[in-house]
């Protein structure tokens, strides 16, 4: 995948979190409060999200009936919240890279706990929709299972002595501070993914910040490697975004050289929270012109300090004119690199042609060459 780095530790287990670093919660949790709040004539906005995540679901009630000054006892509020969230279950999607993740350590027979705040009742419902994974975990361990959830060490450290492995020699993999916090306190080592974009600067207790599932080398941690890697890129379940071209920041073509097709994000945001920044790549249709290679990426891009997550793609062809307003269609099949910030605009733009030369030979590739012909890209309308 990329250049060896030096073994950081050999681990002999893995510990999961499960929302917000295998299962992408934010939507229903997001939805279910709004539609809950709406009839106390409040309107959810979004701002507890920071303060919840990691939480307990009686936790994340007292911060919303607390913050909303809602006239009811958090004990009622969690009655009419949870029929709502069952409902929602069945919806939730598994963040990328965590199936796969999944069932590689289970292929090479690595121990695997899931340690998680929720009660066990959610755990068993969310899970039970996502193929494979109950059976992937050996031991599975729930907020209410324990005397104090995350971030308290307790939950890690029952998770090793089912697991029947010493607390040092076991890795967990959390999304949020609590889940950090808890699994350095039971003296494990921590790969923290944060689901709180730009907010990577707070988990410095972690021994390694990933951007996404799909950045993790489990051989860092003397953990079977993955070997799906091909030429420099990693092969993803297609997906499928369109839409007129806008015009971007003035600085692809001006201050880059690079002439990016911006997409609009109105209306992708749930697809834009699925997905984590990187830069990926695929085939592009532009409506009158034809199909063209592609490179994109998805993100804040940290060297312009972006306040909003975009959607870049760079059209690997010479262009005459500009085609702002022209219908583009992407299919994304493939992952090159999470997003990072560079010293200079030297350093960024060097990157971004290495970027460029990864996709190009890489789409020659039949995997990725087939997709030349999605039915998406012909297709009439959006």
């Amino acid at each position: 995948m990329s250049t060896a780095k030096p073994l950081k530790k050999v681990v002999a287990a893995v510990i999961l979190d499960l929302d917000g670093t295998l299962i992408n919660t934010d939507g229903i949790l997001s939805d279910v409060l709004t539609a809950l709040l709406l009839k106390y004539g409040k309107q959810w906005d979004g701002r507890e999200a920071q303060k919840i995540v990691g939480k307990t679901p009686l936790e994340e009630a007292a911060i919303v009936v607390e913050d909303y000054e809602l006239p009811c006892p958090v004990d009622e509020f969690v009655t009419q919240i949870t029929p709502l969230l069952y409902d929602q279950f069945c919806n939730i999607k598994a963040l990328p890279g965590a199936n796969r993740l999944i069932k590689h350590l289970s292929d090479h027979n690595v121990p695997l706990a899931l340690a998680s705040n929720s009660p066990r009742a959610y755990i068993e419902s969310k899970i039970s929709y996502q193929q494979g994974w109950k059976e992937s975990f050996s031991v599975i361990i729930a907020g209410d299972e324990v005397r104090a959830g995350k971030p308290s060490p307790e939950i890690f450290l029952e998770a090793a002595k089912r697991l029947s492995i010493e607390p040092s020699r076991c890795l967990v993999i959390e999304d949020s501070l609590p889940g950090v916090t808890g699994g350095k306190a039971a003296g494990m080592e921590v790969v923290a993914v944060p689901s709180i974009p730009k907010q990577t600067h707070l988990y410095n207790a972690a021994d390694e910040v990933i951007s996404s599932l799909l950045d993790l080398q489990p051989e860092l941690w003397g953990l079977p490697p993955f070997d799906d890697w091909i030429d420099g890129t990693l092969p993803l379940e297609t997906w499928h975004i369109g839409g007129p071209v806008v015009k971007g920041f003035g600085r692809g073509s001006k201050v880059l050289g690079i002439p990016t097709a911006n997409l609009s994000t109105k209306g992708y945001s749930a697809l834009l929270s699925e997905h984590p920044s990187g830069v990926y790549f695929g085939w592009a249709r532009l409506s009158t012109h034809g199909v063209y290679k592609m490179v994109m990426s998805i993100g804040w891009n940290p060297y312009f300090n972006n306040t909003e997550k975009t959607i870049e793609p760079w059209l690997l062809h010479e262009f005459d004119g500009d085609f702002y307003g022209e219908e583009l269609r992407l299919v994304i099949v493939g992952y090159i690199r999470p997003e990072a910030n560079f010293t200079s605009l030297e350093s960024l733009i060097a990157k971004i042609h290495e970027d460029r030369s990864i996709a190009e030979r890489a789409l020659d590739i039949p995997l990725y060459l087939k997709y030349k012909d999605d039915p998406y890209l012909k297709g009439s309308s959006l």
